[in-house]
């Protein structure tokens, strides 16, 4: 992975070359990444679904994150980004069935490892079950879905923690159930405002 190569921009969005995976981390430039949020709704209800990192991803392992994510090289666009739905979860969607949430700025920075994104966001209102996701086990571990109305609660302070149920493989690729009740710490950290913009943006349009 070392050697896939991303546009980078500068602050305002204007390209200013290409550079590898690991001088993109390590100078922190802008570069483009892909995020798709699945949505559903069951009883009424809407609920969000979540991935569990895989244990040996080297950046927030363990952790839970958006449904799908992942970064676009320097020669895909916005709407190659699909690939990284059928790589991560087994699911295969089409461009036109995402709805466009906007561009978001995110940026973190945890010791030496720089990350600044231009992410594309996404949703999807899924009508998937937790066994129709296929995992891939080096970058993800398990899925998990929770009542998106706890999930908004959480990253809005107004409780700490939330119980959310799914799956997670084990070493020997047995996929066992996960019930878990987690905080905030549970979540690849980015910034509150992050949780906080995705939010509304979905609210906006479930």
């Amino acid at each position: 992975m070392d050697n896939e190569y991303f546009k980078i921009f500068d602050e305002h969005r204007n390209q200013i070359g290409v550079a590898s995976r690991s001088d993109v981390h390590k100078f922190g430039y802008w570069h483009e990444t892909f995020h798709c949020w699945f949505v559903t709704k069951r009883n009424g209800k809407n609920y969000i679904y979540l991935q569990l990192r895989s244990a040996s991803k080297e950046d927030y392992p363990d952790l839970l994150d958006i449904t799908v994510a992942g970064h676009l090289t320097s020669d895909e666009t916005v709407q190659d980004g699909v690939r990284e739905i059928k790589e991560e979860v087994g699911i295969v969607v089409s461009y036109n069935d995402l709805v466009q949430l906007g561009i978001m700025k995110y940026s973190v920075t945890i010791e030496k490892f720089i990350d600044r994104e231009l992410a594309h966001v996404f949703l999807y209102n899924s009508s998937h079950h937790l066994n129709d996701f296929i995992v891939q086990a080096d970058e993800v571990s398990g899925m998990v879905i929770v009542e998106f109305k706890e999930f908004c609660e959480l990253w809005l302070g107004e409780r700490d923690t939330i119980d959310v149920n799914g799956f997670q493989i084990d070493k020997e690729g047995n996929r066992g159930l996960y019930a878990e009740n987690v905080g905030r710490d549970k979540f690849v950290p980015h910034h509150i405002s992050f949780y906080k913009e995705v939010i509304e943006k979905i609210s906006m349009v479930i």
